[in-house]
């Protein structure tokens, strides 16, 4: 079995200077992690989620000195951290202790991510999406990929995922996208 999630956030390069770290990167990431697997979201979400259960993540993690990070840290983080080494992270560590079972629903689906669209003005605008696959008896995320829509579809990404998942037996759903004669050209 491999690396569990903290050693496999530990493998995240830390693109912050020396300077001024008060919080290693594999903390703040897995706080961040917790928080979403808690039903906070966003920013603001996951700040609320570290001040809340401050004293438990303290006693839990034998943070000391600087207490919990605050909602800019995480946020600075999260908007400078390399998206794709974090996502290959986080699929490795799910492919190895988040057993799917066989007839098992899984749901995928690709949401654009706000504020990322380039070219807004044009009719063809380019933006960020995140396809999930996400195991619903558990109701956990277990594999993510982030494409461009110039770069490539939806489509195409939502099938590499099942490959590089190598899911047997499952039954997924889809939205209506995938539903198509011809799903590659």
């Amino acid at each position: 079995m491999g690396a569990n999630l903290i050693d496999q956030l530990k493998q995240v390069e830390d693109f912050r200077t020396k300077d001024g770290r008060r919080h290693p990167l594999w903390l703040v990431l897995l706080f961040v992690t917790m928080g979403t697997m808690n039903g906070y979201v966003g920013y603001r979400g996951w700040g609320d989620f570290v001040k809340r259960h401050s004293r438990v993540l303290i006693k839990k993690f034998g943070i000391q000195k600087h207490g919990v990070p605050s909602y800019s840290t995480i946020r600075r983080v999260v908007m400078g951290v390399e998206f794709d080494k974090l996502a290959e992270k986080f699929n490795d560590w799910a492919k190895n202790y988040v057993e799917i079972e066989e007839s098992e629903w899984c749901a995928l689906d690709g949401k654009s991510i706000k504020g990322t669209v380039k070219n807004y003005n044009s009719s063809q605008q380019n933006f960020v999406s995140i396809v999930s696959v996400f195991a619903c008896k558990r109701g956990l995320v277990v594999g993510m990929e982030k494409f461009e829509n110039h770069e490539t579809s939806e489509i195409q990404v939502v099938q590499d995922l099942i490959t590089a998942m190598d899911l047997q037996g499952v039954v997924f759903s889809f939205d209506s996208l995938h539903c198509q004669k011809k799903l590659v050209s």
